[in-house]
């Protein structure tokens, strides 16, 4: 299994300077190469392969007009036609169903809210006794390592995003993880707006709604850029207040997303979902809040690690209907509009909480051995985060709130 790992750069002035540089030199690259491809189309040409490419820009860098290229790693140059590559891949494979359709390579822009390049093991990079990552002709930047790396990578991409924060994110092979102790329990998992999660034990995770929480401070920040001129430099400060607000908001949904799902595969031994339509519930009007609830994520995490560590991750179809059907009877009661939050079944007489049925029928659906006796009708509240993740200015991270483990105790059992 590849996983990447990212850390947090913190380069001096000097050397985001030569970043800078290298940022735009693999931008003017990629963009020659891809307006090379674009004419021979246009010309009715053949396609141009890579290695045409590659010795176009060993001409170029020979010219008045690009010779700055010899300034930057010729890695981070190749590694850009490279990149062009991968996107002609990319959109090639959706024209004949491979993947899902993605439009054609487009020019890159020097605004772009991301700016990124790669060094292979043919730059000679190399992390330092000292722990600093040493990269071709900008230097050692300083590294906040947070964890030790599994494995040597055999690359390194430096990122900065719209905050203007760099990070350098490697990509690692990692070998079969020892699998986590059995424990026997399954759960059942139902997402929501209300509360982020109910698991089919009766539990129910509140929702953090980090962005809703922060719209106010957000709203300050983008009208005080809305205010300022365009193109001045107060305008480009105002932007990156901007970017940072949205940044720390990315970052404590993220953290709490990797704590809970962590949590719950800990806990137990398989783990069903429902397979959410997202895209289609982001065109409605609940689509601020299904963005801020970021489903998508936390359930990719949920699959990832749970391949890694052992247990067993189900999707169930969307069109099951989870909410519709008596968990304990298993009649089909007909769809409920949305303000009902209990009901009782006519076949049997239980009095049902709707989310709590729903998970258990999502388990179940999954063929997993669970049960809705002893689920409460309101549990008990779990705890959401209250602070923010983000990094202070020393580098140390700051780390959403979560419940502790004897909470998770209480409201369990």
């Amino acid at each position: 299994m590849q996983l990447r790992y990212s850390f947090r750069l913190y380069p001096s002035a000097g050397q985001r300077a030569a970043l800078a540089r290298a940022f735009g030199c693999a931008r003017v690259v990629f963009n020659d190469a891809l307006r090379v491809r674009e004419e021979a189309r246009t010309a009715g040409l053949p396609f141009v392969p890579s290695g045409a490419l590659s010795k176009r820009l060993t001409a170029s860098k020979k010219t008045p007009e690009r010779a700055w290229l010899g300034e930057v790693s010729s890695v981070v140059l190749q590694q850009s036609l490279r990149d062009l590559d991968t996107a002609y891949r990319n959109f090639f494979d959706g024209l004949k169903g491979k993947r899902p359709k993605m439009g054609p390579p487009r020019c890159k822009s020097r605004k772009d809210n991301r700016q990124a390049i790669r060094f292979t093991a043919n730059a000679n990079w190399r992390i330092t006794p000292g722990g600093k990552l040493r990269l071709p002709k900008v230097g050692d930047v300083r590294v906040k390592w947070s964890r030790t790396l599994p494995s040597t990578p055999s690359s390194v991409t430096v990122i900065k995003d719209a905050a203007g924060r760099y990070f350098a994110s490697f990509v690692v092979e990692v070998g079969d993880e020892t699998p986590l102790p059995e424990t026997g329990r399954s759960v059942g998992i139902d997402l929501g707006l209300s509360h982020f999660a109910i698991l089919s034990n009766g539990t129910k995770v509140d929702s953090p709604r980090f962005l809703r929480r922060a719209e106010k401070k957000l709203k300050k920040a983008q009208r005080e850029l809305s205010r300022k001129q365009k193109g001045s430099a107060n305008r480009g400060k105002a932007r990156v207040k901007v970017a940072r607000a949205h940044a720390r908001v990315a970052d404590a949904r993220r953290e709490f997303h990797h704590q809970l799902s962590t949590k719950l595969i800990r806990d137990n031994q398989a783990i069903a979902v429902e397979d959410l339509a997202v895209k289609g519930l982001a065109r409605t009007r609940l689509a601020k809040s299904v963005h801020d609830a970021g489903w998508s994520a936390f359930v990719n995490m949920l699959e990832y690690k749970a391949a890694r560590y052992g247990r067993t991750f189900v999707r169930i179809g969307r069109f099951e209907p989870t909410s519709q059907v008596c968990s304990v009877c298993g009649v089909k009661d007909g769809p409920k509009p949305l303000n009902v939050r209990t009901w009782t079944c006519a076949e049997c007489g239980t009095v049902l909480d709707r989310d709590i049925n729903a998970a258990v029928n999502v388990a179940k659906a999954a063929g997993l051995a669970v049960t809705a006796c002893g689920a409460q009708v309101r549990p008990g509240l779990v705890p959401a985060p209250r602070d923010e993740a983000g990094t202070r200015p020393d580098g140390q991270s700051t780390v959403a709130g979560m419940p502790s483990d004897h909470a998770w105790q209480e409201v369990n059992g």
